[in-house]
This record gives structure tokens, sequence and C-alpha cells, in this order.
């Protein structure tokens, strides 16, 4: 007799986790952030943090981002995957406009700044609920998405103010906010190394301001 699917014995696997890739998620998108911000200030030249864009803080916080999803953190998840994406499509726009006569045409002058602006307002918009469910993780975490969404901002005013003809004055302050922004995901990110080898805590990251979720259910593969 045929035994059937729902009496057959059911295997229960449960995953192994990897080592936290956040850390090494926050050290991508705070180096590249520096470099780019830098050069946004003023004192870092240009160019140079395109290579970094397309595989640090592009690859290597995507690859986190993948990472994240097999320790189900879709919040991590989420983000890296995200600004991985952003730091890909940013880096490929300048490779493209330099390489691509077509694509640079259509590129130029008052058409590159509104384009940025509006790129930096979608994921200003992102980074605005991401904000929000950072205060369910730490203050650390809650001080990375709260620069980054000031930076996010005033660069797009920046870049609009451009695009009609205005001063740098506001890509400048842009640039600085980028920086602090910079250095507080090096902090959590630091803080994320050092911990995790520790057996307690060395840089502290802060409660949640809000109180956490209550634990997802948990899944388990059917084999």
């Amino acid at each position: 007799m045929a035994v059937l699917a729902q009496d057959r014995p059911v295997t229960l696997i449960e995953g192994v986790p990897a080592a936290d890739p956040a850390p090494l998620g926050l050290a991508a998108f705070a180096l590249t952030t520096f470099l780019l911000s830098g050069h946004g200030a003023s004192f870092i030249p240009d160019a140079i943090w395109i290579g970094p864009a397309l595989f640090y803080g592009g690859i290597v916080q995507l690859l986190a981002g993948m990472w994240e999803f097999r320790n189900r953190n879709v919040f991590g998840a989420t983000a890296f995957s995200t600004y991985g994406g952003f730091w890909l499509g940013l880096g490929s726009v300048v490779v493209l406009a330099d390489v691509s006569k077509t694509f640079a045409s259509s590129l130029t002058g008052a058409n590159l700044t509104n384009a940025l602006a509006w790129f930096l307002i979608a994921f200003a918009i992102f980074n605005t609920y991401m904000l929000l469910w950072s205060m369910r993780v730490s203050i650390a975490v809650f001080g990375v998405f709260l620069t980054l969404e000031i930076t996010e901002i005033v660069l797009a005013a920046a870049y609009f103010n451009l695009s009609h003809g205005g001063s740098s004055y506001l890509l400048h302050v842009g640039g600085w906010c980028g920086i602090v922004t910079a250095g507080v995901a090096w902090y959590t990110s630091a803080a994320g190394v050092v911990n995790g080898m520790a057996p307690g805590v060395v840089l502290p990251v802060g409660a949640p301001l809000v109180g956490r979720f209550g634990s997802p259910m948990p899944r388990r593969a059917e084999v």
C-alpha cells in the first residue's frame, strides 16, 4: 500500500547560523561613504571612491545582505542589500557616463544634478522607514540611519540647488554630514567585531529606543 505523504516521517533540519555579517556590511558602507563624502567636502580627490563603491560598498555589502538572509535577520538583509545596490548603481552611473557618449550626453549639467537629487530622494524614502525600525535595534544602528537620513536630504537639496544654478555650499555641508555618518557606521562596525570576539560588551551600542518586536516564529525546512 502506498504511504500517503502526510503519513511519512518528517525530518526537521535546523540551520546552523553563520557569523554575524553586520560588522562587514557596516564597514563597507562606512568606508565608501567616507570616500565619497570626503570628495563632497573637498578634501579627497574625485574618482577614488568609484572602485570601492563597486566592489566594497557594492558587492561586499550586497553579500553581507545575502548572509543576513541566511541568518534570518530581515532588517540587516534589507538594509545591506539595498545600500549595496545603491553603491553599485551610483558607481555604474559614473562609469557609464565616462565610457558611453550616448549615456554621457543624456546626463550632463543640470540633467545630472537633477537626476542625482531624485536618486537620493528615492533612497531617503526607503531610509525613512528603516530609520523608524532601527529604533528597535540599538542606539548605534539608529544613529547610522539618522545621520544617513540627514545626509541624503541635505545632498538631495544640494543637487536640486545646483541644477538651478545655485552654489555648491550645500554640497560641502552634505559631504561633512556623510563623514559623520561614516564615523557612526565605523563605530557600530567596530563594536560588532570586538563584541563578537569578547565574552562581554567592550564597545556599547545602546539598548533599543523602542521595545523589540516579539521573536518571529522559527522556520524549519521539511525534507
